[in-house]
C-alpha cells in the first residue's frame, strides 16, 4: 500500500463508480477541486481510494472518500484519513469533517469522529456533519499499563540492553506472574520471546498458549516471528496481537501481507531505536532508516498499534526517552502508541500519560520493586 498526491482528474473516476455509478466525469467535481489537496492509495500499483483534502483557518474538510468495492474492509479508507490527520496536525488545524453518507456513520464512529447537527439530504442521499478533533486533549486519551513478561527456557527473566549475558530470572513460572497481574486489574500483557528472537522462529509458544488458556489477559507476542508459519502458531495459541519488529524492516513485503490478512488491529509494531534511526537484529545492527520515515511508511499501509523502545534507555531505570515520543506524537497524533523501555518509577509513567502515550510497557522496574503494585493501580 502506498498513499501518494495526485491531481483533481486522477480522482474523478473512482469518485464517479463508487459514488455516483452512471454520472458523468464532469457532475462528479467538486467547487474549488483546483484549489484541494487530493491523494490516492496504491496497492499493486491500482488505485484503490481517493480522497480530497480543503484547509481552511483551522479547520479542514474532506470529500469525496471513494474505495473501490473489492478494496472495502482492508483498511484503506483508515490509513488515509490517519494521512489526512497527520497533514492537519502538521498545519495546525484543529478540527477534521466531512458531510458522510448515513451509511458510512458506523465507519467515522469506530476512527473517533463524533456527529454534529442532523441528518440532511442532498440529491436524494441522507448527509450528516462528522467531526473529528485533530489534537485532542491528551487526558482523554485511554492509557493502559503493559507489563512485559520476558521468557528463556520458559522461565520469567529480564536481560540489560538486550544482552542475553545479562539476564536475570525473576520467575520460573510465567503463568503465576501473568496471574498477579490480572488480579491486580491489568488487561494487557507484553509477551516476549527470547529464544525465539535468537533462534528466528517462535520457541515458547506452550508459555504463550497457557497464559491465553488460564487468564483474561489481551497478550501481545513477539520474538522470532519470521515466517507465514510463525505468524499462525502465535495467533492459533491465543495471542491477541502479533509483535513484529525486524521483519516490517528487513522483509516489509510480508509484514504488509500480515496486516491485510489479520489487519492492523491484530498487529502490535515495535520500532527499536538508537540515536532515532532504526536498529534490528537484536540491536546489533543499526540501519539508516529513520524512525519517523519508518513510521510513516508504516501507518501509510495502515499500521496503527505502535510500541517504540530507545535500546540506549532498556533495562537501565534511568528513565524513558520522553523527548523522543513527543515528536513521534505530534508528528503522528492519530496512532495508538506505546512507550518501552527506561521507566524507572511511577512518575515516568505519569509523564508518558501526560504528553500523550496510550499505554507503556514496564518491566523491570515492577520486578525490581522500584513500581509497587499498588502505585500501578492508579493508572488501571
Amino acid at each position: 500500500m502506498q498513499i501518494r498526491s495526485i491531481s483533481a482528474d486522477d480522482t474523478l473516476q473512482l469518485r464517479r463508480d463508487v459514488l455516483y455509478p452512471g454520472h458523468s466525469l464532469d457532475a462528479v467535481k467538486v467547487e474549488d477541486d483546483e484549489n484541494g489537496l487530493h491523494f490516492g492509495v496504491f496497492e499493486g500499483g491500482e488505485l484503490v481510494t481517493v480522497v480530497s483534502l480543503f484547509l481552511g483557518r483551522g479547520t479542514a474538510q474532506f470529500r469525496k472518500l471513494a474505495t473501490t468495492p473489492a478494496a472495502q474492509g482492508k483498511g484503506f479508507g483508515k490509513a488515509i484519513l490517519a494521512h489526512l490527520t497527520s497533514i492537519c496536525s502538521n498545519e495546525n488545524i484543529s478540527l477534521l469533517w466531512c458531510n458522510a453518507r448515513d451509511t458510512a456513520v458506523s465507519f467515522y464512529d469506530k476512527l473517533g469522529y463524533t456527529k454534529n447537527g442532523d441528518f440532511f439530504i442532498k440529491d436524494g442521499i441522507s448527509f450528516i456533519r462528522m467531526e473529528y478533533q485533530v489534537n485532542r486533549p491528551m487526558t482523554s486519551k485511554k492509557f493502559e499499563i503493559i507489563p512485559a513478561i520476558d521468557i528463556i527456557d520458559g522461565k520469567c527473566v529480564r536481560l540489560t540492553q538486550g544482552d542475553y549475558n545479562q539476564q536475570k530470572i525473576y520467575n520460573e513460572h510465567p503463568l503465576e506472574v501473568a496471574k498477579e497481574f490480572e488480579d491486580l486489574g491489568v488487561k494487557r500483557l507484553h509477551l516476549v520471546d527470547l529464544d525465539g528472537a535468537k533462534k528466528g522462529a517462535v520457541v515458547n509458544w506452550k508459555v504463550l498458549e497457557n497464559i491465553a488458556g488460564k487468564t483474561n489477559l489481551i497478550t501481545d507476542f513477539g520474538g522470532g516471528i519470521k515466517t507465514d508459519k510463525d505468524i499462525d502458531i502465535v495467533f492459533e495459541c491465543g495471542a491477541a496481537l502479533a509483535t513484529i519488529g525486524s521483519v516490517a524492516v528487513k522483509n516489509p513485503e510480508i509484514f504488509f501481507s500480515w496486516v491485510n490478512k489479520y489487519s492492523a488491529d491484530k498487529i502490535f509494531l515495535g520500532a527499536d531505536v538508537k540515536e532515532e534511526m532504526i536498529a534490528v537484529g537484536g540491536w546489533l545492527e543499526t540501519t539508516s532508516l529513520s524512525v519517523f520515515d519508518f513510521l510513516k511508511s508504516n501507518i501509510a499501509a495502515g499500521v496503527t498499534n505502535i510500541f517504540c523502545t530507545d535500546i540506549a534507555k532498556d533495562g537501565l531505570l534511568q528513565g524513558p526517552s520522553t523527548d523522543l515520543y513527543k515528536k513521534i506524537l505530534e508528528q503522528f497524533p492519530a496512532i495508538n502508541f506505546v512507550a518501552s523501555g527506561g521507566v524507572s518509577n511511577i512518575g515516568d509513567v505519569a509523564a508518558l500519560q501526560e504528553i500523550g502515550c496510550s499505554g507503556a510497557i514496564i518491566g523491570k522496574a515492577i520486578y525490581e520493586g522500584k513500581i509497587s503494585l499498588n502505585e500501578l493501580k492508579t493508572f488501571l
